[in-house]
């Protein structure tokens, strides 16, 4: 008899299930793993943000900053210097450029104001590659024609603009908040030489200046796409200035 009641209560211990200890610290596990595991997802998906913002930044900056030197640089060029001078090339447009005057610019103010504002002429002929502000070039006028580049931030939008000719203003690049300019000229005697002493902006510019640039000094402040998420530095800077000096090749050579 002894031997048959332990042969049926044999099965019923081995089908006995967990007990709620066992399950609310199995659970407690699984709930301490999940969470590790959602907050190594989120800071994954953070930095690939950051990453991802700075990446953008950069490229912004890289596209301000070549299509400003590729045309501050142009300024003054004419396509045919046998036959012209660069005061029969560029002629006088009244209020702003004297015969010959290939640069005009007006001086805003610092952050957070939109800054200043440049204006760059050259004339180009027919297919000759010379980029002006929008990124495109003369392949419609013949056989030239004089163009007149303005750069500036809207500060609205926080965008920096071109006026090409007049025309409505596009958006080339977002994030720029600010936009300063420096004018490179030589006002130590001899004038002989096309090297530069002072760098001043459009307000301190003397009128003798403008046919004298030799270089133009760049500073392109952009918002920085960081500044105020969440688990960054509290030193992280609002603001990240790119800046460049620009030599303008109609002046560039022996003389420099």
């Amino acid at each position: 008899m002894s031997t048959q009641r332990t042969a049926l209560t044999a099965p019923r211990r081995a089908a006995r299930g967990f007990t709620l200890v066992e399950l609310m610290v199995t659970i407690s596990i699984a709930l301490f793993l999940l969470g590790g595991l959602i907050t190594i997802l989120q800071t994954v998906r953070r930095t690939y943000a950051s990453q991802q913002a700075q990446v953008q930044l950069q490229d912004q900056q890289r596209f301000a900053v070549t299509l400003l030197t590729d045309v501050i640089q142009s300024g003054g060029y004419y396509d045919n210097p046998t036959g012209d001078t660069i005061l029969s090339a560029l002629a006088p447009v009244a209020p702003n450029f004297g015969s010959g005057q290939a640069y005009f610019g007006t001086q805003g103010g610092a952050l957070p104001a939109a800054g200043d504002t440049i204006y760059v002429r050259f004339r180009t002929a027919q297919n000759d590659g010379i980029i002006n502000c929008t990124g495109s070039q003369n392949t419609a006028f013949a056989p030239n024609h004089v163009y007149t580049n303005e750069f500036f931030v809207n500060a609205g939008t926080g965008q920096l603009m071109c006026s090409l000719d007049g025309a409505a203003a596009v958006p080339l690049v977002s994030g720029v908040v600010n936009l300063q300019i420096y004018y490179g000229v030589k006002r130590a005697v001899p004038a002989s030489d096309y090297n530069v002493d002072t760098y001043e902006q459009a307000n301190a510019m003397q009128a003798s200046d403008w046919d004298q640039i030799s270089a133009v000094r760049i500073r392109v402040t952009f918002a920085n796409p960081l500044f105020g998420t969440p688990n960054q530095p509290v030193n992280i800077q609002q603001y990240i200035t790119f800046e460049r000096v620009i030599q303008v090749m109609s002046r560039a050579g022996d003389y420099t």
